[in-house]
C-alpha cells in the first residue's frame, strides 16, 4: 500500500515545474490544463498544503481581463503540442488558450478547506482567491447564458474536458472543415492512434478554434456565432454544483452575492427539466442546431455531484448507473459498451478515466455509501495493477494514453487517504 502512496506522490513530484504541474511528464501535454490542475491540487492537498494552493494560484494567474480562466496556459513557449501557444495567440499575462474548461476548482477548494478544517478567519486569507474565482463564475453566467436561458453552453468540445465524446458527433458532423488547414499534429506519434481523435474530430476542432479566434475571442459574440453551441448536462453539472460551493466560501468570508443565488436556481430547475423519468437520463441540447442529444455517457451522471435537490431524479440516476454496463470487469465505461458509438480504446469513446469515478464517488457518498465504496475500492483495485495512466480499458484494464498521469496519481492518493 505504502509502496504505490509514495509512487503516487513521485508522479507528482516529477510532474511539477515552477509552480504548476504538466499532466504528464511526456511530451503529450507540455502546458497546464485547467481542470487537472484542480485534481492535481487535491491530490497534493494530502501531503503537501503549499503545492496546492500554488497549483490553483498559479492557474488563476492566466485569469483574462473579463474573468475567465483558459483551458490552457503556455507558461513555457513549447510548440510540440497543437495547437500551440502560437496557434491560440491570445492571453495578456500568460499565454492561453482562447477557451474555458470545467471549473471544478472551486469544489475542489471547498474540499481542501473543509478537510484541513480551516476556521473562519483562516479561510478569510484566501479571500482574493475566492473572488477571483468568483469573478470566473459570473464570466459563465454573462457570456455563456447571455439569454439567461439558465443553462451554461460550451462552445467548443475541448471546454468539456471530454473531447472526442460521442456525445458531439452530431454536432460536429455538421461542422463545414476550413478548406486549407495547416497543422501538424505529435498526439497520435507518441500515443497510438487508435487510442486518440480521428484526423477528421482533429480538422473540425482546429476549424472551431479558427473560427473563434477570427472574432478575436470576444465572449459577446462568441455564443451567438460560434459553429458550436452545446448545452451539456455534465458541464452544467460541475457548474452548479461550483455555483454552490461558491456559495458557501463567500458566506465563510462574509460574503453574498445574490446573482449567483438566483442562478442556482434557475440553474437546476432547468436542469431538472432536460431529465427524461422514462429513459432515466439526461439529454443534451445542441443549441446552434436546435436538436437534442441523447447518448449514454458517463457524464450524464455528473449530476449526482451536483447534489440536486431532487430525490426522485437522485434515486432514478443511482439506480440507472448501477445498471450502466455492469457486464463490464472495469467501471466506469465513458460511453456505454452497448451503444454503436462505443471504442473500447479511443480516448474519450469508452475508455475508463479515473476522474470520472471520483466525481460519482463524490457524489453518491452521501447518497450511497455502499455503492459509493465500491466504486472506491474498484478504481483503487485498477489503479494499484495498472499504474498511473491517463485512461483505461474497461473489459482488460489496459493501461493506455500517457503514463505517468498526474491527476490518476492525484485521486489515487485522494481516494486511498479519504474514506468516508
Amino acid at each position: 500500500m505504502n509502496c504505490t502512496i509514495k509512487e503516487a506522490k513521485k508522479t507528482l513530484i516529477n510532474n511539477r515545474r515552477l509552480n504548476y504541474t504538466l499532466p504528464t511528464n511526456t511530451k503529450l501535454y507540455p502546458a497546464q490544463w485547467n481542470w487537472d490542475s484542480a485534481f492535481i491540487a487535491l491530490g497534493y492537498s494530502n501531503f503537501n498544503l503549499n503545492y496546492s494552493f500554488k497549483e490553483l494560484e498559479t492557474l488563476i494567474s492566466g485569469q483574462w481581463d473579463d474573468g475567465m480562466i483558459p483551458h490552457i496556459l503556455f507558461h513555457i513557449k513549447d510548440l510540440n503540442y497543437t495547437p500551440n501557444y502560437k496557434a491560440w495567440n491570445c492571453g495578456k499575462k500568460v499565454s492561453s488558450s482562447g477557451i474555458t474548461q470545467p471549473p471544478i476548482l472551486v469544489s475542489i477548494l471547498r474540499i481542501i478547506f473543509e478537510r484541513q478544517k480551516f476556521s473562519k478567519k483562516e479561510i478569510k486569507k484566501f479571500q482574493p482567491l475566492i473572488l477571483k474565482i468568483k469573478r470566473y463564475l459570473e464570466w459563465f453566467i454573462r457570456y455563456r447564458d447571455p439569454k439567461r436561458t439558465g443553462l451554461i453552453s460550451i462552445l467548443h468540445p475541448w471546454e468539456s474536458g471530454y473531447d472526442n465524446s460521442p456525445l458531439w458527433d452530431k454536432s460536429m458532423s455538421k461542422i463545414k472543415i476550413e478548406s486549407n488547414l495547416s497543422y501538424k499534429r505529435k498526439d497520435n506519434k507518441i500515443v497510438e492512434k487508435s487510442q486518440r481523435p480521428l484526423k477528421i474530430d482533429y480538422d473540425r476542432y482546429v476549424t472551431i478554434k479558427n473560427h473563434l479566434k477570427e472574432m478575436n475571442y470576444d465572449p459577446k459574440k462568441l455564443y451567438f456565432k460560434s459553429k458550436f453551441n452545446v448545452v451539456d448536462v455534465g458541464f452544467n453539472s460541475l457548474f452548479l454544483k461550483a455555483l454552490k460551493d461558491m456559495d458557501f466560501l463567500l458566506r465563510c468570508i462574509d460574503k453574498t452575492n445574490s446573482s449567483i443565488k438566483k442562478y442556482i436556481l434557475l440553474n437546476e430547475s432547468k436542469l431538472i427539466k432536460l431529465f427524461d423519468s422514462k429513459k432515466m437520463t439526461f439529454k443534451n441540447k445542441d443549441i446552434r442546431n436546435n436538436s437534442s442529444i441523447v447518448i449514454p455517457s458517463i457524464t450524464n451522471f455528473f449530476m449526482l455531484f451536483a447534489d440536486l435537490n431532487n430525490n426522485s431524479i437522485n434515486k432514478s440516476l443511482i439506480k440507472s448507473l448501477k445498471r450502466y454496463d455492469k457486464n463490464n470487469k472495469y467501471l466506469f465505461p465513458s460511453i456505454n459498451s452497448k451503444h454503436k458509438s462505443f471504442e473500447e480504446k479511443r480516448y474519450w469513446r469508452g475508455p475508463v478515466w479515473v476522474n470520472c469515478n471520483w466525481i460519482l464517488y463524490q457524489g453518491l457518498k452521501n447518497k450511497d455509501k455502499k455503492f459509493a465504496e465500491t466504486i472506491r475500492k474498484k478504481t483503487l483495485n485498477l489503479v494499484e495493477k495498472k499504474k498511473f495512466r491517463e485512461y483505461y480499458s474497461c473489459r482488460s484494464g489496459l493501461g493506455m494514453g500517457a503514463k505517468n498521469f498526474s491527476w490518476t496519481a492525484a485521486l489515487y492518493l485522494d481516494l486511498k487517504l479519504n474514506s468516508y
